[in-house]
């Protein structure tokens, strides 16, 4: 498992691509912003912010990026992406993607909790 506690340190840990590839699981103990990639088996963290997420299982407590793939995501927050294709999806207030959104479940842990996404359905995956 990998750590990371500063901006600093997760720069130093970038390819020459600006990517962020991380063979095991990864503990972020900072919000942080990556202009590339993350590529992680399950990614722990406060807020995301990145173009493609690509991981295992996300926890955090807010995510943007514009792609993310993932096993499961439970966050606290809220998630916004261009993209999303996931397992089961758990978050507090909104979770919305611009152009196509697919997963096993989703549901909002806020009464009044809002997923949609805004170019076509909500696709649900049958397994």
């Amino acid at each position: 498992m990998k750590i990371f506690k500063t901006q600093e340190e997760i720069n130093q840990a970038l390819n020459s691509d600006g990517n962020l590839i991380i063979k095991d699981s990864v503990t972020f103990e900072c919000s942080f912003e990556i202009a590339g990639n993350i590529n992680a088996g399950d990614i722990t963290a406060r807020d995301i912010s990145a173009w493609n997420i690509n991981a295992g299982d996300i926890t955090a407590r807010n995510i943007s990026a514009w792609n993310i793939t993932a096993g499961e995501i439970w966050t606290a927050g809220d998630i916004a992406a261009g993209d999303i294709t996931a397992g089961d999806i758990s978050y507090y207030a909104v979770c919305f993607s611009y152009q196509s959104f697919k997963c096993r479940s989703i549901k909002g842990r806020r009464n009044n909790s809002k997923h949609f996404c805004l170019d076509s359905e909500i696709k649900i995956i049958k397994e």
